[in-house]
């Protein structure tokens, strides 16, 4: 995981390298919120499951990028006022503290558009086929029908109370969506075509759902210096979450079982399997 943040880390300091003229401020915005901080949790996934498949490291790294440009973003406007209005992302100000809220609003859609500029670079993978399968992919797991179809289900949440299936639903499109693209987009740079990706669809539906109850239990246990936001948050808004559905045991309970689930979807692999199955158990077991 530090392996591959750093590499991230570079790589965003590569493509977010100042122009020199007005845009600065644009560019040391998006810098803010991308270099340094997070788990980079995605890279390592896609990182994880290129492996599966001898994909280059470059190639990964790369893809990983792109869906880290759209994770930041989506933080970046999650955070601002007419969202969830926090003050602190990654133990820092968020961006439109640290800048103004025009500023953020730039700085999250210029991040989108270069996640799709990343991928659709022949740098990140010769073949255009792939690229163009990269594209489509990304596009839908980040979009309506994925994240930001689960943001406008979590904004709905706080005017109307959901039951435990629709808010399975609103944490599949809003964390999960992008998560199995890591596995998918692991899974398009080694050539599988989709009927062999059921496996490792299995395996990043199961991670998606531990990492979001996992994430609830830290709203609810964690401690903010730790965690790097503010925590309690979900309960203030009268937000219905897993743990608030299934209590603090149960969920717990959920979360173990589904990553057991996931480690059993990648039977048919060995050793090169590893890194995924260490990434599973992580999900649940990280204080952050």
């Amino acid at each position: 995981m530090q392996s591959v943040a750093a590499d991230i880390d570079t790589l965003f300091d590569q493509v977010l390298a100042l122009p020199g003229d007005p845009r600065d401020v644009l560019y040391e915005a998006m810098r803010h919120a991308a270099i340094g901080g997070g788990k980079r949790l995605r890279p390592l996934l896609v990182y994880a499951a290129s492996n599966l498949f001898n994909v280059s490291r470059g190639s990964a790294l790369r893809a990983g990028l792109a869906i880290e440009c759209i994770h930041v973003y989506s933080l970046i406007h999650d955070d601002m006022p007419c969202m969830d209005d926090d003050d602190m992302r990654r133990g820092k100000p968020t961006v439109h503290k640290a800048f103004n809220e025009a500023v953020a609003v730039l700085a999250g859609d210029a991040l989108q558009a270069l996640a799709f500029e990343v991928v659709a670079d022949p740098e990140t993978h010769p073949d255009p086929f792939v690229r163009a399968e990269l594209a489509l992919e990304l596009a839908r797991a980040s979009g309506p029908s994925g994240m930001a179809g689960g943001q406008m289900m979590d904004l709905e949440a706080e005017e109307n109370r959901f039951d435990l299936p629709t808010t399975t639903r609103l944490q599949q499109l809003k964390t999960g969506a992008l998560i199995a693209f890591c596995l998918e987009a692991g899974a398009i740079l080694g050539h599988v075509p989709p009927e062999g990706r059921r496996g490792l669809r299995a395996y990043a539906r199961d991670i998606g759902l531990a990492f979001q109850i996992a994430d609830d239990l830290l709203d609810v246990e964690g401690d903010a210096a730790v965690v790097g936001k503010a925590t309690g948050k979900d309960a203030d808004a009268g937000k219905a979450t897993f743990v608030s559905l299934l209590g603090v045991e149960r969920a717990r309970k959920q979360a173990s079982m589904l990553v057991d689930q996931a480690i059993a979807h990648l039977a048919a692999f060995g050793a090169e399997a590893d890194l995924l199955r260490a990434i599973a158990r992580y999900v649940v077991e990280r204080d952050h």
